[in-house]
């Protein structure tokens, strides 16, 4: 309710956003005018002086040192200066963002000390059992030193000791104990009930009905029906909030860190039973992976120790892979999420609403501190864990558990005083420190202190935009399923009439059951997000938003935006600055039809799509079929693609997929450092044919020179990709329903552009380092400067030209430094297209002109000339 003026007033005095808050409801601000910016600033440098900091423990020795500018700042904003406050030039100043100090980074690190305390129990006669008392390090867990810890250090002081006299001062008080509202019980159901009925005391002298939490009066008598807030006493102040609310976390927590040990025993134990598969390589994570993915579609793999070519090369599972206890593992998860989602739909009931049913009551309207302590951290924790899962499929299978959590997002970006969250940074545990143990002294318990280290990370609305892209994704994908079947041209007269359209009218092809599922989650994510901004902006206001939707992952076409780079920019900053470009560009749709090839009248009686693409006749053929599962699997297929391609510095995978036939993909791969084809750009076909994802997609390698170049066993000069995972080769296959794209592609980029391609060749595997081997590489070498890096750059390809270009252009000076030691390292043997065999003993070393360092110094000056528009446009070279 305060104004921006006396926002403005209150911040410069008080950096803590709860304080300075809490001064304005306690009325210091309430002549700051917004008419009168002057005034507004005057009286917060005559209250400056005058107005006292709420005492904490911590602190009560540093009262009145606010103005210290190097005090840290830990409460929930974080404000630089006066100056983050200051007008913005061209704007009223009604329009100046209020939030400029609120701390968007990530980069940002806390050390907590948490103590670990043997817990006590006491009996709780209403349960019939004894129950463990919550501790003061699990009440105030992750939380460090500074205006949160203070406040969850007083509240639980409070309530865990002390006398609670009656409010109309008549001598009466009771004594409260640490098991009224601590005591932990199995079912949260439990412990609302109980503290309903015990947190109403009657004096016993003037007979006034009070809270035990706050030591106010109560008006109304205890509700009986509790479907509604109107006469609960549970809502009567901000106490019971806070504690309600972080005891309740408190059990959420619990289930699901239990929840995750028991899915990881389930899986030990299922790997333990099963046959292993004698030895095969496995692919290396994508570099975006999560360690905290739960995706099960979509493995995590292991990184590859060795070569396996009588094996085959590449990986995706075993024909042959039990899948015994599959639906029962589905069966259990289900049951899992069924009872996460139970316990979070009865904790979100107590969150600070204004939308609750009956209006909205005093702990609703006065939000206890604490409750953004405990929301950013225990709830923000399992947020950042479940939104982290990267399989669209996997979610929409456990949307019990997700539809809860949207709930959960969309209530608290609702609330102005908690919706700030959405755009803060989730503070996650990345180490521990120091531990330190003190033994049991004088009747103390033992207690271990360990200092963790807490780092930024993506925020709930930043992670939410991720789900949101692959929403969009899959949206687009099951689009071509609700296409509509065209009626005959021969159609009747009277049925022309009804279509209401002389070439028949298309209808609506009714989605199978998992399809409508899909989408209708895909529609919820998007809903959710929706909702999200649009509370935002009416709580926070436009800055806010704007600030946020700055730091969104997007997949919009980056590429053909300008990428500015200082032109005395270091590494790491072009390393950070090509890896947030490549993030954006990574994926995207685009028109990838050409114009027909045939006659004007041949063109105009066949309608049919033609697309400058290895695969166009097959894909010609399919332009009207409609197969349920297939478009499913894309759709599944897509959704991950867009956020889990992996980019880094040293090697990435770009995607381009045809806007209106998304089974057309054309791929983009950077050759991985450490290999000869290290920085090239190797481009692929790929057609997601009728039975995909039952059979593999089709992939055919487009580098090749014209078809002159075989730059390594697994890629022919005629684009032909030689991978067990594809069929093409033996070894373990793909696996029907459960294979994908990606692991086609980062086979690709891990195991055939490798170090040492030579063994990659049957026969050849016990050569690493020999001297073919050494001549092979030089050989792919040479053939990787002529085509995948000067032949592109000169000739960039389309979907990708201002990929290319900026991908040179970014590491312009790094490339010049790896072709200088590529020229020094080659063996002066001329270039063999067909793939070099038997190199060494075909051509003598020798000194005779291979052409390789004229083309090295060609791909020199065309990257000066691109080292020397580093600050210009990336659609440029």
């Amino acid at each position: 309710g305060a104004t921006p003026a006396q926002a403005r007033a209150a911040l410069r005095q008080y950096k803590d956003v709860m304080q300075a808050a809490e001064h304005i409801f306690d009325g210091k601000f309430d002549n700051v005018m917004d008419e009168d910016n002057d005034a507004a600033n005057a009286l917060s440098r005559e209250t400056v002086s005058g107005a006292q900091r709420m005492a904490t423990p911590e602190d009560d020795e540093d009262m009145g040192v606010e103005d210290d500018e190097s005090d840290d700042m830990d409460g929930f904003g974080e404000y630089d200066s006066d100056e983050e406050f200051q007008q913005e030039p061209g704007k009223p100043l009604a329009d100046a963002d209020p939030y400029a100090g609120i701390f968007f980074s990530k980069d940002r690190r806390e050390e907590v000390i948490e103590v670990e305390e043997e817990p006590e129990t006491v009996r709780v006669p209403e349960w019939d059992e004894h129950g463990r008392i919550m501790t003061q390090g699990e009440w105030m867990k992750g939380c460090p030193e500074g205006s949160e810890q203070s406040f969850l250090f007083s509240l639980y002081s409070q309530l865990s000791e002390g006398r609670c006299p009656c409010p109309h001062q008549c001598g009466e008080a009771i004594l409260r104990k640490k098991s009224d509202f601590f005591a932990l019980p199995v079912d949260f159901e439990k412990y609302t009930e109980r503290l309903r009925k015990n947190v109403t005391h009657t004096c016993k002298k003037c007979r006034t009905q009070y809270c035990l939490a706050c030591g106010e009066p109560i008006s109304t008598a205890p509700a009986r029906d509790t479907t509604t807030t109107s006469d609960d006493p549970l809502f009567h102040c901000s106490n019971l909030q806070g504690v309600i609310l972080g005891v309740g976390l408190f059990l959420v927590e619990q289930m699901y860190s239990g929840q995750i040990q028991e899915g990881k025993s389930d899986q030990t134990t299922t790997v333990g039973n099963s046959k292993k598969r004698k030895s095969e390589t496995q692919l290396p994570p994508p570099p975006s992976s999560s360690v905290d993915d739960d995706d099960e579609d979509y493995p995590s793999t292991k990184t590859m120790s060795s070569k396996k070519a009588k094996s085959g090369t590449g990986y995706a599972g075993d024909v042959r892979e039990d899948m015994t206890g599959q639906v029962e593992a589905q069966a259990v998860q289900r049951a899992r999420d069924e009872k996460l989602g139970h316990i979070l739909t009865a904790v979100r009931w107590y969150l600070p609403s204004l939308r609750r049913p009956g209006g909205g009551r005093t702990s609703d309207y006065l939000v206890h501190p604490t409750t953004l302590a405990h929301l950013r951290r225990r709830f923000n924790h399992i947020c950042s864990s479940l939104l982290k899962n990267d399989s669209l499929s996997d979610m929409s299978d456990r949307s019990v558990l997700y539809h809860e959590l949207f709930d959960w997002l969309e209530t608290i970006s609702h609330h102005e005083a908690l919706a700030s969250m959405m755009a803060m940074p989730i503070m996650v545990a990345t180490s521990v420190k120091a531990v330190n143990t003190r033994r049991a002294t004088n009747g103390s318990r033992p207690m271990r202190e360990r200092t963790i280290v807490y780092e930024g990370s993506s925020g709930p609305r930043e992670l939410l935009e991720s789900l949101v892209i692959q929403a969009q994704a899959a949206m687009k994908s099951l689009e071509g399923m609700q296409q509509a079947e065209v009626e005959s041209n021969d159609m009747t007269e009277e049925a022309k009439r009804v279509t209401n359209d002389s070439k028949g009218k298309a209808r609506e092809v009714e989605l199978p059951e998992d399809s409508r599922k899909l989408l209708g989650f895909c529609k919820r994510i998007l809903a959710t997000a929706d909702a999200i901004d649009r509370f935002l902006l009416e709580t926070k206001g436009a800055a806010f938003v704007e600030r946020m939707r700055a730091s969104l992952p997007s997949i919009s076409p980056a590429s053909k935006e300008t990428v500015h780079v200082d032109s005395g920019a270091s590494e790491e900053a072009l390393k950070d600055i090509y890896v947030d470009w490549a993030t954006q560009t990574r994926f995207e749709y685009c028109d990838l039809s050409v114009p027909s090839p045939n006659s004007a009248d041949e063109a105009e009686a066949d309608q049919t799509p033609n697309y400058k693409f290895y695969y166009n006749n097959e894909a010609r053929m399919l332009v009207s079929s409609n197969i349920p599962k297939r478009s499913l699997a894309i759709a599944k297929e897509l959704a991950v693609l867009t956020t889990n391609l992996p980019v880094a510095w040293d090697s990435s995978i770009f995607l381009r997929v045809d806007e209106t036939r998304v089974d057309i993909i054309k791929a983009l791969i950077t050759g991985p450092e450490g290999t000869p084809y290290h920085n090239g750009c190797f481009l692929f076909d790929v057609f997601l044919g009728p039975s995909y994802n039952q059979s593999p997609p089709s992939v055919k390698y487009m580098t090749t020179n014209g078809g002159k170049y075989r730059f390594n066993p697994n890629l022919y000069a005629d684009g032909k990709v030689c991978l067990s995972l594809l069929g093409t080769w033996s070894g373990p296959g793909w696996v029907p329903g459960k294979s994908t794209l990606l692991q086609v592609l980062i086979s690709i980029q891990s195991m055939i552009l490798c170090d040492e391609p030579y063994v990659n060749e049957p026969g050849w595997s016990q050569e690493a380092g020999s001297v073919n081997s050494q001549a092979y590489s030089a050989n792919v070498r040479r053939m990787v400067v002529k085509t995948a890096m000067l032949g592109n750059l000169k000739a960039p390809p389309e979907p990708f030209g201002d990929v290319v270009r900026t991908h040179f252009r970014l590491k312009a000076k790094s490339i010049s430094e790896q072709l200088d030691q590529w020229l020094a390292q080659d063996d002066g043997r001329p270039t063999v297209g067909e793939g070099g065999y038997h190199i060494a003993s075909k051509h003598s070393g020798g000194t005779s002109n291979n052409g390789f360092r004229e083309d090295v110094q060609e791909m020199k000056q065309l990257l000066a000339q691109l080292q020397g528009g580093l600050a210009g446009s990336s659609s440029s070279p």
